[in-house]
């Protein structure tokens, strides 16, 4: 046999064995629902209909809750990430938007879930954009300020603003007005397993009455309007801590 053929037999053997070395299986992918349920204390909230106190004792009514939710990120019980690359806006007067599906999960056991209340500050300032940042959705203010994180609206017969209203229209991404807000939540020991043959589910509980509590206590006669940075960070801070785990589901 001529050199030039075992020479050539040498490098297809090797392209060979190089293709099969870098063959890896494929990793299964699984799906997890996200259900939101929105309360006010131990009360499911209700629009326009029902009366809470907050931590003051001074009654009010919500009309509007929405709020953006996005960067959720799973944690393996390995240390492994996984981070979806969605942005959802909840709304509470639209029962499909309070379950969220993340996809593209691969497939294992998970001891946590973070995500960020609000939309980070690379999407803030990328122009017009679609599906939950959307600007018809009437969540965004301008090109400059960018996105409404939470809205809360309502009345408060405290509240000194004409009609008694109270509304908090946080948003802001920038130092020192920043009022994006990291949230984490630990699963139980075992963690949540998610498997390929079926869709898991994740009960989360936002209380709302958390707006209002410490860090910062909201007084409707004091503070009834919020809406550009005046304010904004004392809102988020009380909030960031307002999503549990739903234990009675």
């Amino acid at each position: 046999m001529s050199q030039v053929k075992l020479v050539m037999r040498f490098v297809i053997c090797i392209a060979v064995l190089s293709t099969a070395g870098s063959f890896t299986e494929p990793v299964e992918k699984a799906k997890l629902n996200i259900r939101i349920e929105h309360f006010a204390g131990p009360q499911r909230l209700s629009l326009d209909s029902v009366e809470y106190k907050n931590a003051l004792g001074q009654t009010f009514t919500v009309s509007r809750f929405r709020y953006y939710l996005s960067n959720v990120i799973l944690k393996n019980t390995d240390g492994a990430e996984f981070q979806s690359p969605d942005y959802f806006l909840v709304d509470e007067a639209e029962p499909d938007s309070k379950l969220i599906t993340i996809k593209g999960i691969p497939v294992g056991n998970y001891s946590s879930i973070s995500f960020t209340i609000g939309v980070d500050s690379l999407h803030n300032c990328s122009g017009a954009q679609s599906g939950a940042l959307d600007p018809v959705n009437g969540m965004f203010w301008t090109w400059s300020t960018g996105y409404i994180f939470l809205k809360l609206e309502g009345h408060a017969d405290a509240s000194t603003s004409p009609g008694h209203i109270f509304e908090y229209h946080i948003g802001g991404y920038a130092a020192p007005n920043n009022c994006i807000r990291r949230v984490t939540l630990n699963f139980k020991k075992k963690g949540i397993g998610i498997a390929n043959d079926k869709t898991d589910e994740l009960p989360l509980k936002a209380d709302i009455l958390e707006i209002f509590k410490p860090p910062t206590n909201i007084d409707f006669s004091k503070l009834s309007s919020v809406t550009d940075f005046h304010n904004a960070t004392t809102i988020a801070n009380n909030y960031e801590d307002m999503f549990t785990i739903n234990a009675d589901e």
